[in-house]
């Protein structure tokens, strides 16, 4: 049994700053990890005592009152990993004083609100669909949007081995619309609106649990807010960090046409949300995050790459703090009515 002073291993590499747990895991596995001088190994426990070293550096536990967290604008183009072998990774680019990693992924070719972090207890968290905290996202498609198509999104589609969680969708304007997700499955929205025939043209993450993109410029960053913070580690307090709250591994081979249907999980289907409903107390702001689990990417399938807005890269930020709010994605066409139907259920 493990002693109480005791710390598993990937998490004291996880908390001294240099990468999240299932990077130190890797690393564990590449046997790149030294526990006093003698390869390491996953599940090891490190005591007060114990020395450990990564690639020959050795480690101190970073305390948690001196902990980083940041609030990241992340453009097109801008890769979330911390692997430095990788061009363009986010940890680079932030090139933030601290050792921070990014909590989760956003795609590539996708924009938006992702936190970076050195406390590697809060990553999994956050990340775990169990958990149910929500991430939203604006997204932007190539032709008209219909309310057969949202409504099935909204319900859950098959996609890569499962059915996707039941979630909060709202149409903006002919061609963009706002969805509310707890899972983070591998280019969950992109498979999702490719399932009805549709690409993406933008996709943009506006708010993740209780923080939102208000007044940070795309390419900037900050840190949270004690107010912001505070209401993040209120809502995972009770949050579990274990496999278990994960909703089950995922099969990460794509999905065929004879995908298993959902079963009967006593599970109610979402409704999509009516464009003027009230604001809930996990969306305070009402007008708006796994970040998505971290996987490989898979490579593109067949078609027309969506087109990517704006050219040249990503410009270099001049500066930590807020300023003024970017531009809304503007739309291909005139706004249409309201959707209707009943107020959504959450």
């Amino acid at each position: 049994m493990p002693s109480p002073s005791s710390t598993r291993l990937n998490k004291f590499i996880s908390e001294s700053g240099l990468c999240s747990r299932r990077e130190a895991d890797r690393y564990i596995e590449q046997g790149l990890v030294l526990l006093n001088g003698k390869p390491a190994q996953i599940g090891d426990q490190v005591g007060p005592r114990d020395r450990v070293t990564v690639n020959g550096h050795k480690l101190e536990p970073k305390q948690v009152e001196d902990a980083v967290y940041l609030a990241f604008n992340k453009p097109v183009g801008i890769t979330s990993t911390s692997e430095p072998g990788v061009r363009g990774n986010i940890v680079d680019y932030v090139n933030h004083a601290a050792r921070v990693f990014p909590i989760g992924r956003l795609d590539k070719d996708s924009s938006g609100l992702i936190f970076l972090t050195s406390d590697g207890d809060i990553v999994n968290k956050i990340l775990r669909a169990g958990n149910k905290h929500e991430k939203e996202y604006v997204v932007t498609v190539d032709r008209i949007l219909t309310d057969r198509m949202l409504d099935e999104m909204a319900s859950g589609i098959p996609m890569l081995g499962t059915v996707t969680k039941p979630c909060l969708v709202q149409k903006e304007t002919p061609y963009i619309f706002r969805i509310t997700l707890v899972q983070g499955l591998n280019r969950q929205i992109r498979r999702m609106v490719e399932h009805f025939g549709y690409e993406v043209v933008k996709l943009e993450r506006v708010r993740i649990m209780n923080v939102t993109l208000k007044g940070l410029p795309v390419g900037d960053w900050r840190e949270l807010t004690e107010q912001e913070l505070a209401g993040i580690m209120k809502m995972v307090e009770k949050s579990s960090g274990t496999e278990d709250a994960s909703g089950g591994r995922r099969n990460s081979k794509p999905a065929t046409k004879a995908a298993q249907e959902p079963t009967g999980t006593g599970e109610p289907k979402a409704k999509r949300a009516h464009k003027s409903g009230p604001p809930s107390q996990k969306n305070p702001s009402s007008n708006g995050w796994w970040g998505p689990r971290p996987e490989k990417p898979q490579a593109a399938g067949p078609g027309k790459r969506p087109a990517k807005p704006g050219a040249g890269g990503p410009a270099r930020p001049k500066s930590k703090g807020p300023s003024a709010t970017g531009s809304r994605p503007a739309s291909k066409g005139s706004p249409s009515g309201r959707s209707k139907g009943p107020a959504p259920r959450r």
